[in-house]
């Protein structure tokens, strides 16, 4: 799914476009005991609770695609027999109507799900009648391709409001405030089917995660049946080890330089597309070989990719490349830099010792205070 496709379902959760049939929810404490469990149509909540679930569900939405949000597609053995494909299939046909149903997969996120305070599992169940579009772009309402039928499911730990005053207005005193157990957003959740090029995907699911660097692998290998994702981080450290495997003693500084300004190009250059940009190992050893790498050094390239990173993994671009900022980094100094003015900092060897060059403007400030950069003979 790119980003197009998930706010187009994110419009979805308004009171003028609520496509929304059933809302189920499954509360949960420490110790993994199911305290209370929900099934309401969703339209008959009080219109307070609906915007509060509509919040939770955009959130369930959110985030950087390859850092929150991830494409899963199911391995074939899912999509056969009782593999997890199935069962949420059923789950979804069944429109959450079966309660039988509904206590098998809470009791699969209990089993599974790694947190040990309480939480809140919410499954909702929807029909987004799909508008078709023009030439142009333009949404046809009255020419709908198809009924776009999903569930969306958000686990979000409940905790306990902090102890504190407050004001009572009825006897217009401070006293102590009552706590309550409040459900926060969500820390995890999915979106099933995928919605891809504005379809069902039924091969596929949209995964979210709050924490971009550790993912609940145990639910998603034994409850939605997928492979874990790898984490942004780790790209990031993987695609590290394979440029300086594969450029070894030439990784200078300025080789690394010009692996950067590629890699920067690349993205700025694909910024209009609505899919974020992928590197498989080709593209990686396209890249470096444009940056300066020893062809003899990437003749194994193919082999180290799939060790540090998987064989079919791509990486995502905005998670390798310092786009925010170029850092050059010393046991002693730490040296930033606009990533689109790397031209102001170079190497240079002064009485046989290396050196890095920063090339000052006319605005230099230490310790934030401005300092002046004339020439001595000109002070």
């Amino acid at each position: 799914m790119n980003k197009k496709e998930i706010s187009e379902i994110k419009k979805q959760f308004t009171p003028a476009n609520c496509a929304i049939t059933r809302i189920c929810g499954c509360y949960v404490d420490g110790d993994k005991n199911i305290k209370t469990k929900t099934k309401d149509a969703f339209l008959s909540l009080p219109e307070e609770e609906m915007f509060k679930y509509f919040d939770l569900f955009k959130k369930t939405l959110s985030g950087s695609i390859g850092k929150n949000l991830f494409d899963m597609e199911f391995p074939l053995e899912q999509e056969m027999g009782e593999g997890s494909q199935k069962f949420l299939l059923k789950l979804r046909d069944s429109k959450l109507t079966d309660d039988a149903l509904l206590d098998e997969f809470y009791q699969k996120i209990i089993d599974f799900y790694n947190y040990g305070e309480n939480y809140y599992i919410i499954l909702i169940h929807a029909n987004y009648d799909v508008p078709g579009k023009s030439s142009d772009g333009a949404e046809m309402f009255d020419a709908s391709d198809e009924v776009y039928e999903f569930l969306l499911c958000s686990i979000c730990p409940v905790k306990l409001s902090k102890a504190g005053l407050c004001y009572n207005s009825e006897t217009n005193s401070i006293e102590d405030r009552i706590r309550d157990w409040i459900v926060e957003m969500p820390d995890t959740g999915f979106l099933f089917p995928a919605f891809s090029d504005r379809s069902t995907d039924i091969h596929g699911l949209l995964y979210y995660s709050k924490n971009a660097k550790e993912f609940q692998s145990e639910l998603i290998d034994n409850v939605l049946g997928c492979r874990t994702p790898m984490a942004a981080q780790d790209q990031k450290s993987a695609f590290q080890s394979l440029v300086s495997d594969a450029l070894g003693e030439d990784c200078s500084f300025d080789t690394v330089k010009t692996l950067h300004d590629n890699l920067t190009e690349m993205i700025a250059e694909h910024k209009d597309e609505p899919e974020p940009l992928k590197l498989d190992k080709t593209d990686v050893k396209k890249l470096l070989s444009r940056s300066g790498a020893n062809e003899e050094k990437l003749e194994t390239f193919d082999r180290e990719f799939d060790a540090a990173a998987g064989e079919k993994t791509s990486l995502l671009a905005s998670n390798v490349a310092g786009t925010r900022t170029f850092e050059v980094k010393t046991p002693d100094v730490v040296i930033k830099v606009n990533p689109e003015r790397t031209d102001l900092i170079e190497t240079r060897w002064i009485d046989g010792i290396p050196y890095l060059v920063i090339q000052a403007s006319d605005s230099v400030e230490v310790n934030g205070i401005p300092v002046s950069n004339r020439k001595a003979d000109e002070a």
